[in-house]
């Protein structure tokens, strides 16, 4: 089958050459999907610079989420069956293997490639700012990178959940931008005080933060008694200065998790708790897959490459 291969094994954008690769066969459980589209995501980015490996059995191609249609059968799929699904990697490609538990129903009324941007930030979002920040309807919940593919899913799902959500982005178009997906307060970071500001609106039960750095103690400070400050990435910088008292004071929790490394049966128990949750929302429209740019398979490393430039929401590759 055609497949995206990093030429020498890690590399800029240009490295991404469409090659010939063994069609994966399926073992107990899995299901081989005829891939339409796939997501492209900062993880597919570090994996394609050499810094992360895909874990053990996962295949070497690129490629976290995909929709297509089931061409073997498993679980409780049959052939013909419409999914998008989380993969531990080899969605840049004709055909991916996956656990059936991983896969979900293409939710109505959604294309291929609306569904293929779902998996990787939904999953996220989910096991991050409900699991691991119990966000409530009726708190308020701060997005850093409002306009990146996973804040802007979680823009969303923080309102369909009936949270206040204050978002933060850098540029006045990118905050814009968040107010018109749905926050009720949108910060420029890059000429606004978002802790001020941030605390000016009531402050912050829950923060998403990919950006770590010097955003950690605007975050503390921005939090309510009892808050909880999730990462799931640390672009601007992997080290914190942790002042023990003023988190003890503000009993505030700091946690963070990646997806990819969990377990096949605990990423089987998050499709659950998505499909239960979060898909009705995509179907009554309260959320959606906001597209910036597709590509041809052929062409992933332009889709890396505008990774790095300014987007808003998901970039996907369409294959065949």
């Amino acid at each position: 089958m055609k497949a995206i291969v990093i030429e020498g094994g890690k590399g800029p954008p240009e490295a991404l050459k469409l090659g010939e690769v063994e069609t994966p066969k399926p073992g107990l459980g899995q299901i081989l999907i005829r891939v339409e589209a796939a997501g492209v995501n900062r993880p597919d980015v570090i994996q394609r610079l050499g810094f992360y490996p895909p874990p053990p059995g996962a295949p070497p191609t690129l490629g976290l989420e995909v929709a297509g249609e089931v061409v073997e059968a498993a679980g409780r799929w049959k052939v013909g069956d419409r999914v998008c699904a989380l993969l531990g990697g080899g969605g840049y490609a004709e055909f991916a293997a996956c656990d059936a538990r991983h896969a979900l129903p293409i939710p109505k009324g959604l294309s291929a490639v609306e569904a293929a941007g779902l998996p990787e930030t939904v999953f996220t979002v989910y096991a991050n700012v409900f699991e691991g920040g119990s966000l409530k309807a009726g708190e308020t919940l701060l997005v850093h990178g409002a306009t990146s593919g996973i804040g802007v899913t979680a823009i969303q799902l923080g309102k369909a959940a009936g949270a206040k959500v204050i978002a933060t982005s850098r540029g006045r178009d990118k905050a814009e931008q968040a107010l018109q997906l749905g926050a009720d307060v949108s910060i420029d970071a890059s000429s606004e005080d978002f802790e001020a500001l941030a605390r000016e609106a009531g402050g912050v039960d829950v923060v998403l933060d990919m950006v770590g750095g010097a955003y950690f103690a605007k975050n503390l400070a921005a939090l309510k008694t009892g808050g909880r400050i999730v990462y799931i990435a640390s672009l601007g910088g992997g080290t914190v200065e942790l002042p023990i008292g003023a988190m003890m004071m503000k009993r505030a929790t700091i946690t963070g998790s990646t997806l990819r490394p969990r377990t096949a049966d605990e990423k089987a128990r998050l499709a659950g708790e998505v499909e239960r949750v979060v898909w009705p929302w995509i179907e009554a429209g309260e959320v959606k897959t906001v597209i910036d740019h597709t590509f041809p398979l052929a062409e992933a490393g332009k889709a890396h490459a505008l990774l790095d430039s300014p987007h808003l929401g998901k970039v996907v590759l369409t294959v065949g």
